[in-house]
């Protein structure tokens, strides 16, 4: 875009530049853009910008106005899904520390199952996946879930980047809901309700890239309490991220081109899709293969359905729909 500056200042080593938005850059304007009312003029103003809160939420079709707000103030995007239980420990942390810089930085928040466009523009391999864009420039941040402390160093990084890129606006909020985004955020959220013990260490385990670690307290949770969902859940998110740590899009898509016929292959391909949002395809990709083959790759294939299913929610249509469809495979 023209007003990024020709020269850009050197990204700092904790932070990546490898996202390509071209896709979602020359959109039509879209009939759900970011709430922004920049003045009379209607152009944004070098210094302030005025939004209905420092946090909103981005589709596929309104991200070129996050592009145009990020001329103004860096804004960070937390790349997300409902089904996901680390976003839900992280998203809670972005959140409050984007209100308690009271307007420097926006939050945009993308549901990756609606919007797969921006989902596979910054690369989400795995959710939940952080970037950044300043200046109209994107740049990746982090997956998983961060300790606050560690989130808070890569503000205080991308705010440095904004600085060099010249982008040191404030975003003013004015209505009455907007109004506690600019508050002491212990004054906006409750203090989270402690996590049980083999819960906490496996979250601890998440945290330091310890995926084994977290698998087992996971599962000795279950075998306490078959019953506890949210243990099944987290055992289903980790091993996911067990699975696809260490190995690229590229690499697990040509495996599975180059032997369909290959279970593990195939399942490979199926874990990226999931983990990016893509759950129908998932669901789409181990379905068709169900019925070429039996034993323990049976076995497997269904095994990672049910896994599939516990990290969707047995509500959603699209787990009832394949639900069906692997009980009539099976009968």
């Amino acid at each position: 875009m023209s007003n990024v500056p020709p020269t850009p200042a050197p990204i700092p080593m904790g932070l990546r530049g490898a996202v390509d938005l071209s896709s979602l850059v020359n959109r039509p304007p879209t009939d759900a853009p970011v709430h922004a009312h920049p003045g009379a003029d209607d152009q944004p103003d070098a210094a302030t910008m005025t939004l209905d809160s420092v946090i909103v939420d981005v589709t596929d079709a309104s991200f070129q106005d996050v592009l145009q707000l990020s001329m103004t103030v860096p804004v960070i995007v937390d790349l997300w899904a409902e089904w996901c239980g680390p976003c839900k420990q992280l998203s809670p942390v972005l959140e409050k520390i984007t209100r308690e810089y009271a307007g420097r930085i926006v939050l945009a928040k993308v549901d990756v199952d609606t919007n797969p466009q921006l989902a596979q523009a910054f690369q989400a391999q795995s959710i939940p996946t952080v970037a950044a864009v300043v200046g109209g420039r994107p740049l990746g941040l982090f997956v998983g879930a961060l300790p606050e402390a560690e989130v808070r160093d890569v503000f205080e990084q991308v705010l440095q980047v904004a600085e060099q890129q010249g982008v040191s606006g404030r975003i003013d909020v004015t209505n009455a809901a907007g109004a506690d985004d600019t508050a002491d955020a212990e004054a906006v959220e409750p203090e989270p309700e402690p996590l049980p013990p083999h819960h906490q260490e496996a979250y601890d385990a998440i945290e330091r890239g310890d995926f084994a670690a977290a698998i087992a307290e996971y599962k000795t949770a279950i075998l306490q309490d078959p019953h506890d969902q949210m243990a099944v859940a987290g055992l289903a998110q980790v091993s996911l991220l067990d699975r696809l740590d260490g190995r690229t899009a590229d690499e697990l898509r040509a495996a599975a081109a180059d032997a369909p016929e290959d279970v593990q292959a195939q399942m490979g391909v199926a874990d990226l899709d999931i983990s990016g949002g893509h759950v129908e395809d998932a669901f789409s990709r181990l379905l068709e293969v169900f019925p070429t083959v039996f034993g323990e790759d049976r076995d497997a294939l269904r095994a990672r359905l049910v896994e599939y299913f516990e990290l969707v929610g047995g509500d959603d249509a699209r787990v009832v729909a394949a639900r069906r469809r692997l009980t009539m495979l099976l009968y």
